[in-house]
């Protein structure tokens, strides 16, 4: 019978292992948020356009979404870019790209905050934005000119469409903003945070990216979502982190790994028993 045992033992290990390596799915990673245009799952869109291409091989948005995303009066939000004269192409180009990051990107999960909005349940929340990516969008916008600092809101939207509210004046962005942390932080309520981190780091957000090297924001996903969950204020301390880690295996594996131990011999025991 010990031979029997054993092998029962062995394969009821087999088992487990296959149990344990099992990928848990992490609700912060690979999703999208429960916004105005997004898809309720992230996936594969062969046709994004233009600036929002390098999503194509798992998007949130349509390839209808991206498209609009690059008109000057879209139908995404009815935004006016052009409310203070024309806005430089150098200029749009960061706008248009961060609008392809906001409604493509499956990589914000770390970020994504409840709102109680209109349009929208839930927003982004201080995605840590590359040096870099800030940077040149200030660089490139800073002799636009704006009336507002926050474009979220406080517009005259009386015809329909962004006007600048009665009494604003236009003035240069890098009046308005006077450093790119300024217009990264402000001007969408805080959806980004401004950090001194570099592009290809592993630690912040790319608006920018070449597909070709893959996308560098999934790695950035999963190091924030590791972070989010060991941070203190998310655990009480390491003990009850071992516990809450046995307790959340899958319930075949607790059920066989009292009896995969039972039925080893003593010898064959490890874990020292």
């Amino acid at each position: 019978g010990l031979a029997m045992g054993m092998g029962v033992g062995q394969a009821l290990l087999v088992l487990l292992a296959a149990w344990v390596v099992m990928p848990v799915k992490d609700p912060l990673l690979n999703i999208c948020m429960d916004a105005k245009h997004h898809k309720t799952k992230p996936g594969p869109e062969g046709k994004l356009h233009d600036q929002c291409a390098p999503w194509k091989d798992n998007a949130c948005c349509t390839a209808n979404t991206s498209s609009e995303a690059h008109k000057d009066q879209s139908n995404l939000y009815n935004f006016n870019w052009n409310h203070c004269g024309v806005m430089p192409p150098k200029c749009k180009r960061h706008f248009i790209q961060d609008t392809c990051l906001y409604e493509c990107s499956p990589n914000l999960g770390p970020w994504i905050d409840q709102v109680d909005s209109s349009w929208r349940r839930e927003r982004i929340l201080h995605v840590p934005l590359c040096k870099e990516d800030c940077e040149e969008w200030w660089e490139d916008c800073k002799d636009y000119l704006t009336c507002k600092e926050n474009w979220h809101k406080g517009w005259n939207w009386a015809t329909g469409t962004n006007r600048c509210p009665w009494g604003s004046m236009c003035r240069p962005f890098s009046n308005v903003f006077p450093r790119p942390k300024d217009l990264c932080e402000k001007i969408w309520s805080n959806s980004y945070k401004y950090t001194t981190e570099h592009r290809g780091s592993g630690r912040c957000i790319q608006m920018w990216f070449d597909p070709a090297q893959g996308n560098p924001n999934v790695v950035v996903a999963k190091y924030y979502a590791w972070k989010k969950r060991s941070s203190p204020a998310s655990m009480k301390n390491t003990t009850l982190e071992t516990d809450e880690a046995v307790c959340a295996l899958p319930w075949p594996v607790l059920v066989l790994l009292p009896l995969a131990l039972v039925m080893l011999p003593e010898g064959a025991r490890g874990c020292g028993s």
